[in-house]
């Protein structure tokens, strides 16, 4: 039986996917990639692959980390703003490593999408181009795929993939903290790249606020804040780092406080964390209000306005501290490590 000849030629194009569209996001990223290259940068944008002369390391360790935006992406094709969920990926890829003493190398992205718009993806690629150039990271490659009838119609997905590089002696593992070493948190810009899933939905379907919605409590539009740049870390754990300050140290991400703290600490340590040390942004109290949400689960939803929490030396926490003030950070002392309660696994206790 042969199959049947539809006469009509069929193209590319007629299954919904646009080369040239491709060609044209590829020629802007590309452009845009270029900025961000220094001279290890051997092959990037273009290749079938990417080549990367790793340098100045005597006994290196990479260390790589892949993650995605999450429905973030959702309240941007909402707000029809795509210029920051870019930096948000490559900054979060970037706090990943950094808090095991890494420095960025280079950064790969994954833009996925039903129907390509060039000038949308130009907007992705501007807001990871910034990211890389403000982290001192290349963006040396990626994919962009058109995939027609995976997506809703002007929804995209975004993930990217980040290898850096630290001396093996110099990895940050945790091993060296002790019981009784402060906690030192740094703040977050709002609600980073986490728990948008559960903002989303009391935001949007159970207070009925737009995304060009004007609250009062939080001083901008809902749109506003919710798309507020998920920060980089970089620059604070490398100061603390070269004075040899960092025991360790947790990005606040998926999970909270609750989940995050945990990952940094050795066996038969825990840590002791004051509630009363900090106030949460208003944005987490509005959505704790609008949900009734139970404290525990608020707690590993969000990272209530914390989003790196260091271990330090306890004799040397005053020195840390200076550290922190001469990048003008702000910063407090959020807890402290204990010892691991008998019969518990490792966790965090609040008081």
């Amino acid at each position: 039986m042969s199959a049947r000849n539809p006469g009509k030629p069929i193209r590319y194009r007629d299954a919904g996917v646009n080369i040239e569209e491709a060609e044209r996001a590829v020629d802007r990223v590309r452009a845009l990639a270029r900025q961000t290259f220094d001279r290890r940068v051997l092959a990037g944008i273009g290749s079938f692959g990417a080549a990367y002369r790793l340098s100045g390391y005597r006994n290196p360790v990479l260390v790589s980390s892949a993650d995605g935006v999450g429905t973030k992406l959702k309240v941007a094709v909402m707000a029809g703003r795509h210029d920051t969920v870019g930096e948000d990926l490559v900054n979060h890829c970037v706090n990943d490593i950094a808090v095991q003493g890494a420095e960025p190398l280079f950064f790969l992205d994954y833009f996925a999408t039903g129907a390509l718009d060039a000038a949308v993806a130009h907007q992705v690629f501007e807001g990871l181009a910034r990211g890389c150039q403000a982290n001192r990271c290349a963006l040396i490659g990626g994919e962009t795929a058109e995939m027609p009838g995976m997506y809703a119609p002007g929804e995209y997905d975004l993930a990217g993939f980040i290898v850096g590089a630290v001396e093996r002696a110099r990895l940050v593992t945790g091993r060296n903290i002790r019981a009784g070493d402060p906690l030192i948190a740094l703040p977050s810009t709002g609600l980073h790249t986490n728990g948008y899933s559960l903002a989303r939905k009391l935001l949007f379907e159970v207070a009925g606020y737009g995304v060009d919605s004007f609250v009062p409590e939080l001083g901008c539009t809902v749109g506003e804040e919710l798309l507020k740049v998920h920060r980089s870390y970089l620059a604070v754990l490398r100061a603390l780092h070269e004075k040899g300050l960092l025991r360790g140290a947790a990005h606040i991400t998926g999970g909270g406080i609750t989940d995050n703290t945990p990952r940094m600490l050795p066996d038969g340590l825990a840590a002791e964390i004051d509630t009363a040390s900090w106030k949460p942004l208003p944005v987490f109290e509005l959505l704790r209000r609008l949900g009734n949400i139970p404290e525990d689960d608020w707690r590993r939803t969000f990272n209530l306005g914390v989003g790196l929490i260091v271990a330090t030396p306890r004799r040397r926490l005053r020195e840390a501290a200076r550290v922190l003030d001469r990048l003008k950070e702000n910063y407090w002392i959020i807890g402290r490590v204990i010892v691991q309660p008998r019969g518990e696994s490792k966790r965090v206790l609040y008081r």
